[in-house]
């Protein structure tokens, strides 16, 4: 897990495990143990009826990196009564506003889904430097499917700059301890410290659905 006073260039090093103790698998889902209770609730951006789901990320984390093959097929099996929706915490590595804006621009062109995996090897298997708008920019120029003009446009648009701030203060209100971690409802938040690993950190938050739709 990418903890908040985790630096890039700690990040750079050999992967640390996602997981805890096994025998966290085995043991029922309890508030304060697998997840936390916010003191405040968070604000939620879902339509009415459906449960919002948050994964807390960072293009610079390895852990979310990794975390990126298992979470992939459990969105897909998230039934439709769930929101989900990613968004870039301010921490980890000394570019946070770029990724946060570069995730953005990617979801307001509706190329997440398709880019966010790329994006991550980019950086973690093919160990491309993209620090900064200018190495994000030659990036996203290179790549077939991109639109590069229309990136550029959004990448430093009004909406996007205001939704890598809201992500920021999202993170607050969540109080996020390191990524990747997910918040629910707003109510609830999990990580793999929390819930003893990131695969028992989802069995968590479908509980946690399933909790919320009871009220």
């Amino acid at each position: 897990m990418q903890r908040r006073d985790f630096s890039l260039a700690a990040a750079s090093l050999a992967l640390l495990p996602l997981a805890s103790p096994s025998h966290a698998q085995g043991r029922p889902f309890k508030a304060g143990t697998d997840y936390i209770v916010l003191g405040k609730p968070a604000p939620v951006d879902a339509p009415a009826g459906k449960v919002e789901v948050i994964e807390f990320f960072s293009f610079n984390c390895p852990h979310c990196a990794a975390f990126e093959p298992k979470v992939e097929p459990w969105i897909k099996q998230l039934p439709p009564h769930v929101a989900f929706r990613r968004v870039p915490v301010p921490f980890v590595g000394n570019d946070t506003d770029a990724k946060a804006r570069f995730y953005y621009a990617l979801e307001a062109m509706g190329k997440a889904d398709e880019f966010v995996p790329k994006v991550f090897q980019a950086i973690h298997q093919q160990r491309l430097n993209l620090t900064g708008d200018a190495a994000i920019l030659a990036w996203v120029e290179k790549q077939p499917g991109l639109d590069s003009k229309k990136f550029a446009e959004l990448f430093k648009s009004f909406s996007v700059v205001g939704k890598a701030k809201r992500a920021a203060q999202l993170t607050t209100d969540y109080q996020v301890a390191g990524v990747p971690a997910l918040g629910v409802a707003g109510r609830w938040y999990v990580d793999g410290d929390t819930a003893g690993s990131l695969d028992r950190a989802l069995q968590t938050v479908d509980f946690l659905v399933t909790e919320a739709r009871k009220g």
